[in-house]
């Protein structure tokens, strides 16, 4: 489901793995992916790049105008960095699970708990294991599972491949936020949403339609479809209300905000940086993107 393209497994090893080297491939046959926009200001310039947080050898080299942009950049701006494994380990502890002596069965009807049990086993993952973990978080961890066993694999995402790019070029790294930030907006939702953010989840990989969102979301993201983008956040609100307001109100209209305040911080500083972030953090009318030509900065869409 899309409310699961963030950082939320670090504790998972594939996410601490640099991206893979990959093949040359000429610069023609590379085609567009995710979305490109240049922002202006004051002969200053900075690129937002709309990313994916898992995905495929093949997704890669990315375009030459999304390479170019990239080169020109003096640093790489990231929601985050997953590959510090301590803050990841703090905030899951923190925020992902149950403190000592509590645990799951203790927040879940009977019914609830057996699909649960019933999930991780599909899974292989002993109860034991989950036993501690919030609801969100055991909706996050099946979700990823269920990507990675079709095949797609979060050191394969974009800002993996990005991250590697920049430490061989020795390009510095700064980040929009933190573990700790991301991992909190998920624990903030009270019992009663993150049960029903749980039972969601589980009947949508029950019926195969987590992944198939997912993979819609990847493909518009591999062709750098804009209307289908569009069509994949807003068909994601269907029949998933607890879901739904959390990706609206929480994942995009409490991020964007403060996502374009530091981006607009960056480029006042002069520079130039190349930002990847998510990619349904660039769409429509309360994306990064309008909000910064709100804020009197010339943005323009490169594609």
């Amino acid at each position: 489901m899309i409310k699961r393209f963030v950082y939320l497994l670090g504790a998972v090893a594939s996410l601490l793995l640099l991206a893979p080297a990959h093949g040359a491939v000429a610069a023609d046959a590379v085609p567009h992916r995710g979305t490109l926009y240049r922002v202006r200001y004051h002969g200053s310039t900075t690129y937002l790049f709309g990313t994916i947080h898992v995905g495929t050898a093949d997704f890669f080299p990315l375009a030459p105008d999304v390479m170019r942009a990239f080169n020109r950049a003096s640093r790489l701006v990231v929601e985050l960095d997953p590959r510090d494994a301590q803050p990841f380990q703090q905030a899951l502890q923190r925020h992902g699970f149950y403190p000592d002596g509590d645990s799951l069965d203790k927040h879940l009807p009977a019914p609830a708990l057996a699909r649960v049990k019933q999930a991780l086993q599909q899974y292989d993952i002993p109860y034991e294991k989950a036993a501690r973990m919030k609801p969100w978080m055991i909706a996050n961890l099946l979700d990823s599972i269920n990507l990675q066993h079709h095949g797609y694999q979060s050191g394969e995402g974009t800002e993996m491949h990005l991250l590697a790019l920049a430490d061989s070029e020795k390009k510095p790294i700064e980040q929009l936020e933190s573990a700790d930030f991301q991992m909190g907006l998920f624990d903030d939702m009270p019992a009663s949403e993150q049960q029903q953010y749980l039972l969601e989840s589980l009947a949508e990989l029950d019926d195969g339609e987590a992944l198939k969102e997912d993979v819609a979301l990847i493909n518009a993201w591999a062709s750098a479809d804009g209307k289908a983008i569009q069509g994949v956040l807003v068909d994601s609100g269907k029949a998933k209300p607890a879901a739904s307001r959390f990706i609206q109100q929480v994942l995009l209209d409490k991020r964007n905000p403060r996502m374009a305040d530091k981006i607009a911080a960056l480029v006042n500083q002069g520079g130039s940086s190349f930002v990847a972030i998510g990619l349904l953090h660039l769409v429509g009318k309360n994306g990064v993107p309008a909000l910064l030509k709100q804020r009197g900065y010339q943005v323009e869409k490169v594609y």
